[in-house]
């Protein structure tokens, strides 16, 4: 048996990086600039532990473009490397110089900040470049080193006269990535990637204007102080943003102005903020911000930026962060998130899972923290942010078994409850014969008005419920609480739901009542269901209702649960109750002209359809017209 090792051949992988490994050629000078803070952070713990007995100082990154050589230079103060170390983290592609690092020093480096996850980041370059030069000295005292590939196998190696610690890469930019050279696409990627890198990132200079006193620059003759204005290095990162601090460290102000900061061109404050930060059993940070949302489902997502070390990597936290808090904004930055070579995927991970549950679980804790701190303040941003709650509760179990506690129903008349509140207050007044609690609820305060009237009227407590997915939500809600049932008032009519101690008592004879029933039925659509109701003598004559269980059915299917049960296609079917102590049916029942009957009846169903929002089309016509002949 022959045993040994696998060569990578490098006369192969530029290909391979260039067409498969990198899909988007503008990540070359976010790896570049990883290495550099890398090699920097490296220096800064080798300093820190005596092990480099160099001054670690202030180091920077500098970005320079010579547009004219058609170069870009980028230049760190780090650790830098010998000819021997150039040999082995350049030449050998795919060894991970950072990742030898951390094993090495893996228990005082735990927290130093070192990205160094993918050995080819540093081939990135070869994406736009024709030609890489690498010039570098080490911390240590020995040589410069130069090293020099155009793309193919060959290289050179040989010593440099640079005396300055730290390494500066040359690229040569190629003729189909030439938009390289521009200071506008540069400034871009720097501000997508980079901003905010743990290392100051210089790229050119600004002027800025500094009080001059006498004896300062120069001198005038009449004047004390003159503003004068000077270069100064344009640092374009912030590498110390508010994720990377403790919550005690900051203030309300210091988060609005971190939440401007992430997005300059979102005007509207954030209702509130949630501080992530754990060490075990993996490593986050971040700041997720509640924007306004209101009740649209379709609010746009991919508003969260994910980050690995302060490096950005995308704004698809699709795994990362719960489905349902993908509508907020904010930032997560984590080292343990497993991405692909190219930091463009997520890779299938156990611990992506964990995360996206300890968010889940942050989130939920920090809600009840704000309703149980403020309620008052909590209730009135409750509309603002329902929607991302309630589907949470559909979507997350975890979430559902804490959302008792802080998530509200409010009343038609603004108050605010919470389900256990509601059982409370309402199980003296709202029960039905099978001893549930019968929870009223409107969908739409101003279409369903006249039916919250009748319940108010009636001592009734009713919930406003408009969410888009509250039929699927109160269908949850039912099956975990089997005390408890939902029903909107312009459904069954309530009188049949609630048990009542007395009820009116009809003026029609049960014989009238099947007369009346028999004609009002010749008359009416099929899709409606008569129902003679005792209701008091100032109850509307007619009210049309909506089966309970065919309208929350059809509500389902229309907001994406009803394919699955074949229900897209649900008929539409509705009740007609006529009130029997009205004169109006005592009037149907004794008007022995058929004609003149059907044109009661007739009017007095489109008027009960008006109010359901059920009259349209020629049938709307037709009723203005008949209006019109019976008031002339």
């Amino acid at each position: 048996m022959t045993t040994g090792k696998i060569n990578v051949s490098v006369e192969n992988i530029f290909p391979l990086i260039k067409k498969f490994l990198y899909s988007d050629h503008e990540i070359f000078l976010r790896e570049l600039i990883s290495n550099g803070t890398d090699a920097t952070l490296k220096l800064k713990h080798l300093t820190s532990i005596g092990e480099a007995k160099v001054e670690y100082g202030s180091p920077i990154i500098e970005i320079k473009i010579d547009k004219e050589a058609k170069k870009i230079h980028i230049i760190d103060q780090g650790l830098g490397m010998t000819a021997d170390e150039v040999e082995k983290y350049i030449n050998q592609v795919a060894f991970s110089g950072a990742e030898e690092f951390l094993d090495k020093y893996k228990d005082s480096a735990k927290d130093s900040g070192i990205i160094g996850h993918f050995g080819l980041g540093f081939y990135s370059a070869f994406m736009v470049a024709e030609k890489v030069e690498i010039i570098t000295k080490s911390y240590k005292d020995e040589p410069a080193a130069h090293w020099t590939c155009d793309g193919s196998p060959e290289f050179t190696l040989e010593t440099a006269d640079k005396t300055s610690r730290g390494t500066e890469i040359i690229l040569h930019i190629a003729e189909d990535s030439l938009e390289f050279l521009e200071d506008s696409k540069i400034s871009g990627l720097l501000n997508k990637y980079n901003k905010f890198m743990p290392i100051p990132i210089k790229f050119g200079t600004r002027t800025e204007k500094i009080e001059q006193k006498k004896g300062e620059f120069v001198e005038t003759e009449d004047k004390e102080n003159i503003f004068t204005e000077v270069e100064v290095d344009n640092i374009i990162n912030n590498p110390n943003p508010a994720w990377t601090k403790q919550p005690t460290d900051l203030t309300d102000a210091d988060y609005k102005d971190f939440y401007r900061e992430v997005y300059p061109m979102q005007f509207e404050e954030p209702l509130f903020h949630i501080h992530l930060n754990v060490d075990y059993p993996f490593n986050l940070t971040g700041i997720l911000y509640f924007p306004k949302l209101g009740s649209d489902l379709q609010i746009q997502k991919d508003k969260i930026q994910l980050y690995q070390n302060q490096v950005y990597v995308t704004d698809n936290v699709e795994g990362i962060v719960p489905e349902f808090l993908m509508m907020l904004r904010g930032v997560v930055d984590s080292p343990d998130i497993p991405l692909n070579v190219s930091r463009s995927g997520l890779q299938a991970d156990g611990a992506v899972k964990k995360i996206s549950n300890y968010i889940t679980r942050k989130v939920a804790d920090k809600l009840k923290a704000l309703f149980t701190e403020n309620r008052e303040d909590f209730e009135q941003k409750w509309n603002d942010i329902k929607i991302v709650l309630e589907y949470g509760m559909l979507s997350e179990e975890k979430f559902y078994e804490k959302a008792g506690a802080f998530v509200l129903y409010p009343t038609v008349d603004d108050k605010y409850f919470t389900l256990d509140e509601i059982k409370e207050n309402l199980k003296e007044n709202q029960t039905n014969k099978d001893g549930k609690l019968v929870v009223l609820y409107a969908g739409n305060k101003e279409a369903q008005h006249s039916y919250i009237e009748i319940a108010k009227d009636k001592g009734y407590e009713v919930l406003l419920l408009d969410s888009p997915i509250i039929s699927h939500l109160i269908q949850k809600i039912e099956s975990d609480n089997q005390d408890i049932t939902f029903v909107r008032v312009d459904s069954d009519h309530i009188d049949n739901l609630i048990k009542k101690e007395e009820t009116a008592i009809s003026k029609l004879s049960d014989e009238e009542k099947e007369s009346l029933k028999t004609s009002l039925e010749s008359f009416i659509p099929k899709a409606y269901s008569v129902q003679l109701e005792a209701l008091d003598s100032n109850a509307s004559p007619f009210i049309i209702t909506q089966p309970e269980f065919m309208r929350r059915m059809k509500e389902m299917s229309q907001s994406g649960g009803g394919s699955m049960f074949g229900m897209n296609y649900m008929p539409e079917m509705y009740n007609l109750v006529v009130n029997t102590n009205s004169d109006l049916a005592a009037s149907i029942l004794n008007n022995k002209d058929k004609s003149a009957q059907e044109n009661l009846v007739k009017q007095a169903l489109d008027l009960a359809k008006l109010s359901q929002n059920l009259l349209k089309g020629e049938e709307l016509t037709a009723f203005v017209k008949r209006s019109f002949e019976l008031i002339k």
